[in-house]
């Protein structure tokens, strides 16, 4: 067995999500049907975390696990070589929706880990303030005036904190709630704002949670001393509501191996 990192992008508006779930079709089963039907065996990709249903990403890794070379991939029936996987991409991405899209296909060790060997993750949330067709699913609308500085220091503040229970979604199976924000930003764009937020790991529905929050500082509904009231109370529901999943991307994922 020999394995393989492939790194994607998606529109997840039609998808529940990347995992596999029961009775909904799922970025993560899309992908699987496609590599077992190229690849010619069973194949189960493990990815580099979890976006839920409606949410993006520019950039997404999974690793799988291939045990023998196939016609379309190698000229000769031994070792596969990462430069012949490469050319699996174009007709992995035949096999994918329009909404899927396979960038790249390597081989890593195989002990490598698409989830637990990222060091750092970046996600963005996008807000624009007036209709736009185009903006549709991939953008949330917001119908009112934000104070981006106050957001900006709000944010700023979550740099000094590393529990960040407020935010995470409840009754998950993580063994801490502590991570290592290392950037957190709102800037202005044409006719929005961006929020762009790093980390070592993100919990379940963190992110939009914390703009959620930050929203409601930008509204002038809470001060910066009650956001790290907030934080410090660990719970969940003292924290704003939630953000709508169109504007959220996972748009980086680092390795210390990629790249």
């Amino acid at each position: 067995m020999q394995r393989y990192f492939i790194e994607l992008s998606y529109d997840g508006t039609a998808y529940h999500g990347w995992q596999i779930q029961p009775n909904a079709i799922t970025v993560q089963e899309c992908l699987d049907s496609a590599l077992s039907v190229y690849f010619r065996q069973p194949i189960t990709t493990l990815g580099c975390g979890r976006t839920d249903t409606g949410v993006h990403a520019t950039q997404f890794f999974a690793h799988f696990d291939l045990e023998h070379v196939v016609s379309q991939v190698a000229e000769e029936k031994d070792a596969v070589t990462s430069s012949l996987v490469q050319r699996a991409v174009t007709g992995i991405n035949s096999l994918l929706p329009y909404q899927i899209a396979v960038k790249q296909v390597f081989e890593v060790d195989n002990m490598a880990h698409a989830r637990f060997d990222a060091i750092e993750r970046a996600y963005q949330y996008h807000i624009h303030f007036h209709k736009d067709p185009f903006k549709l699913n991939r953008s949330w609308l917001y119908k009112g005036k934000l104070d981006i500085d106050a957001m900006n220091a709000g944010a700023k503040l979550l740099l000094a904190h590393t529990d960040f229970s407020c935010f995470s979604k409840s009754n998950t199976q993580t063994f801490t709630n502590n991570c290592r924000i290392t950037a957190a930003f709102f800037e202005s764009k044409e006719d929005g704002i961006q929020f762009t937020i790093r980390a070592d790991r993100f919990l379940r529905n963190m992110v939009r949670a914390i703009v959620g929050t930050l929203v409601r500082v930008g509204k002038n509904e809470v001060n910066l001393a009650q956001l790290t009231e907030i934080i410090e109370s660990k719970n969940r529901s003292n924290a704003g509501q939630s953000v709508p999943a169109c504007g959220l991307y996972l748009v980086k994922v680092i390795y210390p191996f990629v790249p």
